[in-house]
């Protein structure tokens, strides 16, 4: 579909922002007769000073239409055209259909589906004042998040907290028969820099940058969450207010976390299929296994009652094996050039059904940045897959709607360093890493480790928005489960396992596609391995 060269300025406009329009939204505001620029930047401003969900929805268009801006109003009088009963009359519903035009051709999908891609925003620093700008939008974006709750109002800079710990300090020396004083709780906030197990206590030093601040924490549940917490990131701390100590002691902790909620489902009984790993090129790569998944998409036998209502496709990752991954890679592959690689996956990705949307992400075999945020793969690599009509290229990370239902697919890197750093943590249950992500809000919370991560001004690895999905891949382990109304899915691979994997204990369950039921979120594997 061409757009209007107007409505497409429409959406380049919301879209800078940051924000999402969906089409209902923008088969009203096609062909108006107002400025539609300054409606769209009141609503804009509405919803940040509101917090809300970064989507204009026709609720929020409607809303905005108010008579002073209605297309029926022609200059008359303001006062006469008040007192038209006629006007003044007018339902929602027929304000809907004086405004709305002929969407006869109108791609809804394409802008329904798409809630954030990394792919348009990344714009890199450098070197130190890049990584600079990454952790300050780090912590910014993190402090925003606490400041919804309750207790987030209350929080103070850790070079007030010092100052007033000083000063409380000095009184209480002055004068050693006064009575402590009861004030209101301190609470403070900042980025985990260390954690330190001593004899007696558990300390953390965290940064807000206006200095460090190390706690200790007594306490054994304050421990236990302690050992849970990852590196670099953000958290919210209330400390004993109590003078006479000589260090700075926790009294609760809190991690950003998302809360619990009811997800999002689909209206009507529709399916996803998330899959990932499929490390094509490589003698590990299931071809037969596969070419029975594209069959059985294609077909009307087992299943048919699943299969005819598959409407998405999401691939997490690593479509290709690449080359120069890891030392020796040759010996493990079939294709032994990245190229004849993806002519492969061009061939295999080209029998899904057109029907069936795909949105595919690329992972750390892939061709392109493997710094995270990654783009999309780029098209001078996949010329012939970004000519499939029926598949979007997005970045690592992004989230989709699939008819309601908000879904972030994240290829996973990080989980290597999660599994690394917390105890009990381990790859036979990749789902239990994930839930530490959501916990974090943040896809790789840890830096200086095995993920490597851009000096973006923006980091885009902070989890926002609240996913009803949390699709990841890259551990080759087969993992579901549920947490605060978020289904957690791990996708596994299509790749046996491999002579790196056996030497690290790690046993693959490859071959399977987790297959979803939008409408209630209930999840079922279709296992190809014995199909």
């Amino acid at each position: 579909m061409t757009l209007d060269i107007n409505l497409s300025k429409i959406i380049s406009f919301i879209t800078s922002r940051g924000f999402q329009i969906h089409p209902d939204a923008l088969v009203l505001i096609e062909n108006k007769r107002v400025e539609v620029f300054q409606i769209v930047e009141e609503i804009l401003i509405g919803k940040r000073d509101r917090n809300e969900a970064k989507i204009i929805s026709s609720e929020d268009i409607i809303n905005a239409l108010n008579l002073s801006k209605h297309p029926l109003y022609s200059g008359n009088d303001k006062n006469e055209y008040d007192n038209r009963s006629d006007i003044k009359s007018v339902t929602e519903k027929t304000a809907v259909e004086l405004i709305t035009p002929n969407t006869k051709g109108l791609d809804k999908n394409h802008y329904n589906n798409i809630i954030y891609d990394s792919n348009g925003s990344i714009n890199s620093g450098e070197g130190v004042e890049g990584y600079v700008s990454l952790f300050r939008s780090r912590f910014d974006k993190s402090l925003k998040i606490l400041s919804n709750r309750p207790d987030g109002k209350r929080i103070r800079k850790i070079g007030n907290i010092k100052q007033l710990f000083s000063q409380s300090r000095n009184s209480s020396i002055s004068n050693e028969h006064s009575k402590e004083r009861k004030e209101e709780p301190l609470f403070v906030a900042g980025l985990i820099m260390e954690k330190k197990l001593k004899k007696n206590s558990y300390n953390i030093i965290i940064d807000d940058q206006t200095g460090l601040l190390e706690i200790s924490a007594y306490n054994d549940d304050l421990k236990k969450q302690i050992s849970l917490l990852a590196l670099d990131q953000m958290i919210m701390i209330e400390l004993e207010n109590n003078a006479k100590r000589k260090n700075y002691v926790m009294k609760n902790l809190y991690s950003l976390d998302i809360p619990d909620r009811i997800s999002n489902r689909a209206h009507s009984e529709v399916y996803a299929v998330l899959i990932s790993d499929l490390h094509i090129g490589s003698k590990f790569f299931m071809e037969s296994e596969f070419q029975m998944f594209l069959d059985w998409l294609n077909s009307t036998g087992e299943h048919k009652d699943i299969v005819s209502k598959i409407k998405y496709i999401c691939i997490c990752g690593d479509l290709i094996d690449g080359i120069g991954i890891f030392p020796h890679q040759d010996k493990e592959l079939l294709e032994k050039d990245s190229y004849s690689q993806m002519e492969h996956a061009t061939k295999l990705l080209s029998r899904i059904p057109k029907h069936m949307k795909v949105f595919l992400i690329p992972g750390n075999h892939d061709l392109g940045r493997r710094a995270l945020p990654q783009p999309a793969i780029p098209k001078k690599y996949a010329d012939k897959i970004y000519s499939l009509n029926n598949i979007t290229m997005l970045g690592n990370p992004c989230m989709i709607n699939m008819d309601g239902v908000k879904t972030l697919m994240f290829h996973g890197q990080s989980l290597d360093d999660t599994i690394a750093s917390i105890p009990g943590l381990s790859y036979s249950k990749p789902a239990e890493a994930m839930k530490i992500l959501l916990k974090s809000r943040h896809l790789s919370p840890i830096y200086g480790q095995r993920t490597p991560i851009a000096p973006e001004v923006e980091d885009m690895m902070v989890i926002e928005e609240i996913p009803d999905i949390f699709h990841s891949g890259h551990v080759h382990v087969i993992d579901v489960d549920s947490y605060k109304g978020t289904l957690v899915v791990n996708s596994g691979a299509w790749q046996t396992q491999t002579p790196f994997q056996r030497a690290m204990g790690i046993t693959p369950t490859p071959g399977i596609a987790i297959v979803i039921n939008l409408s209630t979120l209930k999840p079922y594997q279709i296992n190809f391995t014995n199909f």
